[in-house]
C-alpha cells in the first residue's frame, strides 16, 4: 500500500501594528472568508482521508481577533461606512484596493462586479484617479463595498446560505442593510474556522501542526552565515545575526498557543519555508516536537544524490526519496519527510486549468505509479509520499475556489485500492532511513536566497540586528517586553520574501514598511532614538507593473510569421512578459514560451503577434499549440497547431461538454521571428466599438501550459469611424 502524507499550510504574516491597533492589510480575514473554514469542513465528506494542517501562530492570533469582532483592517472599515458618507480619499483607496482578487475566477464571474472595474480604467496619475472618482456614484460605490467582499465568500455558503444566494441574485443596487446582513455572514464564518479544526482533529481525521511562531527562518536566526554554506563570496549584513535563543522562544511560543487553541501540544512542526540546518534540530526537538519537514532537495543535498525524473515523471530514486528519516544532530534526534515537490507543484501551480476530475485521475494515478516504482526498486515496506503545499492561495485561480477538483481528488484517495492517506505523524512512525547531519537550506533551491540574498534582504538584517542589540542594551526596561514583541514579528521570513526582485505585489510597499514600523516601535518602547534609515524605503529594486500598452492607429501586416519592417507594427498595443511571483513560489519554474504579445486592427481585423522564446515554428512542430481563448465574447477559440508538417488553424467554440469546432476562418504565419494571426471582426462576432478581450495561451494534448497574462485579459476595442480621428497626431 502506498501511503501518502498531505499537509496543507495556512499560512500569513503578522499584519498588525501593535502601536496603533490596525491590521495594515486584509489577507487573514479574507483568506479565513475563502479557504480557512471550507477547506476543513469539506472533509466532513471524506471521513475515510487523513491529513495534516499546518496553521501558523501568526496566521491563529490574527484569525481569533477578528472572530472576537477585535481586529480592524482599512479594507473593513470602508466596507461597512455608509456610502454617502465615503470622502474623497475613501474612494482613492476603494478604486485602487478593492479589485485585488483573481480577474477570471473572482471578478469576471460577478457581472456587475466586472462592469465596476471596467468604469475604473489605469490609476497612474492623479488626473486618472480624479477621472475614475468622478465616474462612480454612490451607488456605484456601494455595490463595490458589498461585491468586493462577496467575492471572497466561501463556496459553502455560495451554494447554500439563503443569505448568501440573495445577494448573488440581486446581483447590483445594494442596499446598506445588504451591506449589515454580509457583516453578520462574515462574522459567523470567521467564528466557524478554528472549532472546525479541533472537531475534525478531536475525531482523529486530521493533524493539526505547527510552525514557530512569527514564521522566522530558524536557520537564519541561529547563524545568519550559515548562508555562506552555498553561496560562499555573497554579500552579508553587516555583521552576523546570531541569536538561537530567539529560535527556540519562536517554537516555545508556538507550542504553548497550540496547546491553549487546541487542548493538546502539537507532535509535529513545519519549519517556515521548509527550513532547516544541524543548528536548528535539537531546538526542535527541545520543544517537544518528533517530526519536522523539508523539501527533496534538501535530502538530495544531504544524501549527495540528486533526484531526476524518467519521461513519465517518476523519481528515479523514489526508493531514497518516499520514506520517513531520522536525523541526529547536535546531541539530539527528530524524524523528517521530504516533499515531493514536483507532485506538490501539481496541485499549486498545473491543475488550475485543468477539469476537476482529469486532475484528480491524473494526481491519484502519480501517485500509485510512484508507489509501484518505489517498490520496484528494492525500497523497504511501503512506500511514503509526502505532499505539502500551500492551502490557501492556489484555489482562486480554481474553478469554484478549487472545491470541485478537492472533492475529485479525496473521493479518488477514498477509494483508490493501493493509496491509503496518512497523517504527518502516522507517516514517520513507519521504520525508515539515518541521517546524521541535515543539509541547510529551504524548500526553495535547497538554500536561503529568498530571504538574505539580495541587497535589500541584507540591508534589513543588518536593521534587525541593530534592533536586537538595542534590546540587549535596555535589559529589564519598562517597556522591554512589548518592544521584544516587535522584533520577533520582525524576524518572521515574509519581510525578506518581498525584498529583492523573484517576488514583487501590489503591496511590496507595505510590507517593506510594516517591517521598517515594527522595528521603530521597538526602538520607541525602548526610548531609544529611532536610526533615520527606518524612515527610508529598503527596496532599491522593483519590477515595472505589469500592464497592456493600448493600440495607437491602426497597422495592417502582412501575416507572414517575420519582423517585415519596423512599420508594420507600429500603432499596436503590447504586452511584455516580465518574471514577476506573488504568494506563492514554484520549486521549479515552468519554461515560459511566451515573450511579448502585440496585437492591433484596422477596420476589418484584429491583428495578434506572439513572440515566443525560442522560433515559433519549433515550438509548434514540438507539439505545442497556441491559442486566443476569448473571454469577451466568451466561449471562442482560435487554436493554432503543426499537422503533418504544416500549420493548421481554426476557431472552437465551448458548449457544456467541452471545445468543438466552429466555421468561422482566419489567417495564421508562423517563423522563426514570431507567429502572427490576423481574425475578421466578423468572425469574432465583434462589432465596431464593442470590446474584445482575451489571453494566449499555450497547450499540450489540449491541457494549458502557460497563460499570458497570467491575471487579466489584454482588451482591445474594435474600431469605429471616428477611431482615426481621436488618435490623429502630428
Amino acid at each position: 500500500m502506498t501511503r501518502v502524507a498531505l499537509l496543507w499550510h495556512m499560512h500569513q504574516p503578522f499584519y498588525q501594528d501593535l502601536v496603533t491597533g490596525e491590521h495594515m492589510l486584509p489577507w487573514v480575514r479574507l483568506h479565513a472568508l475563502k479557504d480557512y473554514y471550507g477547506m476543513i469542513a469539506l472533509l466532513r465528506e471524506f471521513p475515510d482521508v487523513r491529513l495534516t494542517f499546518n496553521l501558523v501562530p501568526s496566521l491563529l492570533v490574527q484569525l481569533q481577533a477578528f472572530a472576537d469582532d477585535r481586529a480592524r483592517d482599512r479594507y473593513l472599515d470602508l466596507s461597512l461606512k455608509p456610502a454617502d458618507a465615503l470622502d474623497d480619499a475613501d474612494v482613492d483607496f476603494m478604486l485602487e484596493n478593492f479589485f485585488h482578487a483573481q480577474r477570471h475566477r473572482m471578478i469576471d464571474v460577478y457581472p456587475r462586479y466586472a462592469e465596476l472595474l471596467g468604469k475604473r480604467g489605469p490609476l497612474e496619475t492623479a488626473a486618472d484617479r480624479r477621472r475614475a472618482a468622478a465616474a462612480y456614484s454612490r451607488d456605484d460605490l456601494r455595490d463595490l463595498q458589498v461585491l468586493h467582499k462577496l467575492a471572497w465568500i466561501d463556496p459553502f455558503y455560495l451554494e447554500g446560505d439563503a443569505r448568501v444566494r440573495a445577494l448573488v441574485s440581486k446581483a447590483r443596487a445594494f442596499t446598506e442593510d445588504d451591506k449589515q446582513a454580509l457583516r453578520a455572514v462574515e462574522l459567523e464564518l470567521l467564528r466557524r474556522v478554528v472549532p472546525e479544526y479541533a472537531a475534525a482533529a478531536a475525531r482523529g481525521q486530521v493533524e493539526l501542526s505547527t510552525s514557530p511562531f512569527f514564521h522566522p527562518i530558524l536557520p537564519l536566526l541561529c547563524d545568519t552565515d550559515i548562508y555562506l554554506r552555498t553561496h560562499p563570496e555573497a554579500r552579508r549584513p553587516r555583521r552576523p545575526f546570531v541569536h538561537p535563543e530567539d529560535a527556540a522562544e519562536q517554537l516555545a511560543r508556538a507550542t504553548a498557543h497550540h496547546q491553549r487553541l487546541f487542548g493538546s501540544a502539537p507532535t509535529g512542526v513545519w519549519p517556515s519555508e521548509g527550513s532547516v540546518s544541524d543548528a536548528m534540530v535539537p531546538l526542535v526537538a527541545a520543544a517537544g516536537f518528533g517530526w519536522m519537514a523539508t523539501d527533496e532537495q534538501i535530502l538530495g543535498r544531504t544524501l549527495g544524490v540528486t533526484f531526476t525524473r524518467d519521461g513519465n515523471g517518476r523519481v528515479e530514486q523514489a526508493d531514497r526519496l518516499y520514506q520517513p528519516y531520522r536525523i541526529s544532530a547536535g546531541g539530539a534526534s527528530v524524524s523528517c519527510l521530504f516533499r515531493d515537490h514536483v507532485l506538490s507543484d501539481l496541485i499549486g501551480f498545473a491543475y488550475a486549468s485543468w477539469s476537476a476530475e482529469a486532475a484528480a485521475e491524473d494526481f491519484a494515478a502519480r501517485l500509485a505509479d510512484a508507489g509501484r516504482a518505489y517498490r520496484a526498486q528494492g525500497g523497504r515496506g511501503d512506500p511514503v509520499i509526502t505532499i505539502v503545499v500551500d492551502g490557501e492561495n492556489a484555489w482562486e485561480h480554481f474553478e469554484g475556489g478549487g472545491r470541485p477538483f478537492l472533492r475529485a481528488l479525496y473521493r479518488r484517495l477514498s477509494s483508490h485500492p493501493e493509496v491509503r492517506t496518512v497523517t504527518m505523524a502516522e507517516a514517520c512512525a513507519a521504520p525508515g532511513g539515518e541521517l546524521a547531519t541535515i543539509f541547510p537550506g529551504s524548500w526553495i533551491d535547497a538554500n536561503f536566497y529568498i530571504w538574505i540574498g539580495h541587497a535589500d534582504d541584507q540591508r534589513a538584517w543588518s536593521q534587525l540586528g541593530d534592533a536586537r542589540d538595542a534590546l540587549e542594551r535596555a535589559g529589564s526596561a519598562p517597556d522591554a517586553a512589548a518592544a521584544r514583541e516587535e522584533v520577533l514579528i520582525a524576524e518572521g521570513s515574509d519581510w525578506f520574501w518581498w525584498y529583492g526582485d523573484d517576488h514583487s505585489s501590489a503591496h511590496d510597499l507595505e510590507f517593506d514598511d510594516l517591517f521598517r514600523r515594527h522595528l521603530r516601535n521597538a526602538y520607541r518602547l525602548l526610548g531609544q532614538p529611532v536610526p533615520d534609515d527606518l524612515y527610508l524605503r529598503n527596496i532599491s529594486t522593483r519590477p515595472a507593473p505589469v500592464a497592456q500598452t493600448d493600440p495607437s492607429g491602426f497597422v495592417t501586416p502582412t501575416v507572414d510569421g517575420e519582423d517585415t519592417s519596423y512599420f508594420e507594427w507600429l500603432g499596436a498595443g503590447a504586452f511584455l512578459v516580465r518574471e514577476t511571483a506573488g504568494a506563492m513560489h514554484r520549486a521549479e519554474a515552468a519554461p515560459a514560451h511566451i515573450q511579448a504579445v502585440r496585437f492591433g486592427f484596422d477596420p476589418e481585423r484584429l491583428y495578434v503577434r506572439v513572440d515566443t522564446q525560442g522560433a515559433a515554428v519549433d515550438l509548434l512542430a514540438g507539439g505545442l499549440d497556441v491559442a486566443l481563448t476569448f473571454l469577451a465574447p466568451d466561449g471562442l477559440r482560435f487554436v493554432v497547431r503543426a499537422s503533418e508538417g504544416r500549420l493548421a488553424a481554426s476557431f472552437w467554440t465551448r458548449d457544456g461538454s467541452g471545445w468543438v469546432p466552429a466555421d468561422a476562418r482566419g489567417s495564421v504565419a508562423a517563423a522563426a521571428t514570431s507567429l502572427e494571426v490576423a481574425l475578421p471582426w466578423t468572425a469574432l462576432g465583434v462589432a465596431a466599438g464593442e470590446a474584445a478581450a482575451f489571453v494566449v495561451t499555450v497547450l499540450r494534448g489540449g491541457v494549458e501550459v502557460e497563460r499570458q497574462p497570467g491575471d487579466r485579459p489584454l482588451e482591445v476595442t474594435a474600431p469605429d469611424a471616428a477611431f482615426t480621428a481621436r488618435h490623429w497626431s502630428a
